[in-house]
């Protein structure tokens, strides 16, 4: 019988990494640029590990091939098959990230036989004066964007945002974007890789190469309308879920208790993931608990249709699942 699955965390340093996720997470960093925690993943390569219960030392790429739609959800294994269709991540940018855009499905289906990347940030931790970019400040072109990167200048055409803990922002593919310095969020995104860097501040790696930029490949898939309502708005309350995002590859509520919520998945179809960002709680469901603490990532397999979330102090969790199409 399939239960709330929990994972080992997969650890990728980056150049623009920091220290962020091993203070507020307890993330086992080995060094002091750790940029992503891959929460729970089944890209190729990179399947998240199950470390509780019986399935403890299996990937999720293998308990999809056994569980299929009992894991997933009927629907959503019809529609993906073995592919795990989300991607859930934690990001500490202790620099600026590059300024970077990526593909819708169309497109990343032709050039790379991939999933596009359609996601969504949740601001976890921002320093006093830390910034978003999110789309163009004005309406543009693909003539003045070219001018402006042959000149270095691209960033001047971008809509910088000041945020703050808590802020949602919604990232849909072809919108040009960059997490700033000082910003840790939780990443909600297609399983996906692709990313084309436009811009990388002439940053240079280990070996002093400056990265790969990928300004031709993005010209064509970038949305130039100025983007108008960068931030996500909604109306937090406590102990019922206030939806964040609901798009064709995700719904994300945002979930903040201090007493015994009940959850019925029954209508849905759909495996649930929950994202601890505040507190520790417990899920109960078939007389079984499941304790969880800030930071950790846990699948709700589908073929469980009610859980009860106990919190032994009050907890704040995203909560993840494939909507109907």
């Amino acid at each position: 019988m399939l239960y709330p699955l929990k994972f080992s965390p997969i650890l990728k340093d980056k150049i623009w990494g920091g220290t962020k996720l091993k203070t507020l997470f307890n993330k086992p960093a080995t060094s002091d640029h750790l940029g992503e925690s891959w929460e729970l993943s089944g890209y190729e390569g990179d399947e998240s590990v199950v470390t509780n219960g019986f399935l403890a030392g299996n990937n999720l790429a293998e308990l999809l091939e056994v569980y299929m739609g009992d894991l997933v959800g009927d629907r959503v294994f019809e529609r993906y098959g073995h592919t795990f269709p989300l991607l859930f991540k934690l990001i500490d940018a202790n620099d600026n990230l590059s300024i970077q855009v990526h593909p819708n499905d169309e497109t990343a289906r032709a050039r790379h036989d991939s999933l596009g990347k359609t996601e969504m940030w949740y601001v976890v931790d921002a320093d006093p004066g830390a910034e978003l970019i999110i789309g163009f400040a004005h309406d543009s072109s693909k003539e003045e964007y070219s001018q402006a990167v042959e000149r270095g200048e691209v960033e001047r055409l971008l809509q910088h945002v000041p945020v703050q803990r808590g802020d949602v922002f919604f990232i849909p593919a072809g919108l040009v974007h960059a997490i700033g310095r000082g910003v840790v969020v939780a990443e909600i995104q297609e399983s996906s890789d692709i990313t084309y860097r436009i811009y990388d501040y002439k940053r240079k790696d280990a070996n002093g190469h400056e990265r790969e930029l990928h300004v031709a490949q993005a010209l064509d898939v970038i949305d130039f309308a100025a983007s108008t309502r960068p931030k996500t708005p909604y109306e937090p309350r406590l102990n019922e879920p206030v939806t964040l995002v609901s798009c064709d590859y995700f719904t994300t509520n945002s979930l903040r208790f201090d007493r015994e919520v009940v959850r019925d998945y029954a209508p849905i179809d759909s495996f649930v993931a929950y994202m601890c960002l505040e507190g520790a709680f417990d899920i109960v469901c078939e007389g079984e608990k499941t304790p969880v603490q800030r930071g950790e990532t846990v699948l709700v397999p589908a073929a469980i249709n009610e859980v009860k979330l106990v919190p032994s102090q009050p907890s704040a969790l995203l909560e993840v699942y494939v909507q109907a199409k």
